[in-house]
């Protein structure tokens, strides 16, 4: 019976695991498209709605083990962390896709200063291999690391809100991509900071205190 549970938990942590390989693919693309304005939303859209389908999958094989093995507190710890691990994942590729659209809504962005955005996309996409590495290697101390630079992406955005609000963009498509992004990135690395809560609640069995 362990054996079994064993395989099934095996397998949770797999599909975690090509989740996470997607959602990085999905977050550094919908960024790439930004800085270069080469954009491939059907490619993305498609990524993300593979995601969804992985969370589902997480979500389907979580019930099955626990009606099938009655698993102890460690695995139902691992199994709850699981599932929220595959939300977090699932947002990654949504948030993508909407950094996708907005750079199909607002156009031309040549003329924008995209330095902020960039510069904040490298941290954001940092957080996200931080975090995948944290899972993957049950790592409490990136887990942490990762939760430390959540601030940072905060205040980027709030420099932003402060920017449009006092109206100092000239051109209102920099103004809107900028402010929009930067929410999707701000959305994502909390996102990033919640997986590494679940890697330290699957290690210590502790919930820290979320913001």
């Amino acid at each position: 019976m362990a054996r079994l549970i064993e395989i099934g938990l095996e397998r949770v942590s797999d599909i975690l695991l090509e989740m996470a390989i997607l959602s990085e693919k999905s977050v550094s693309a919908s960024i790439e498209a930004y800085a270069t304005g080469k954009l491939e939303t059907a490619e993305i859209h498609s990524w993300s709605e593979e995601i969804r389908q992985l969370q589902d999958d997480v979500s389907e094989l979580a019930v099955d083990i626990i009606a099938r093995y009655q698993p102890v507190a460690s695995d139902l710890r691992f199994i709850k962390a699981a599932m929220d691990i595959a939300y977090g994942f699932s947002r990654f590729g949504r948030y993508a896709y909407d950094i996708a659209e907005v750079l199909e809504l607002c156009g031309d962005l040549t003329s924008c200063d995209k330095s902020t955005v960039e510069l904040t996309a490298k941290t954001t996409k940092e957080m996200i291999r931080m975090s995948v590495d944290a899972f993957a290697n049950r790592d409490i101390e990136l887990a942490k690391n990762v939760q430390k630079l959540d601030d940072f992406v905060d205040d980027k955005l709030r420099e932003t809100i402060d920017r449009v609000v006092h109206g100092k963009y000239q051109n209102i498509r920099c103004a809107i991509s900028e402010a929009l992004i930067m929410r999707y990135l701000e959305r994502i690395s909390d996102h990033s900071s919640y997986i590494g809560e679940s890697v330290i609640y699957i290690v210590t069995g502790e919930n820290s205190p979320r913001k």
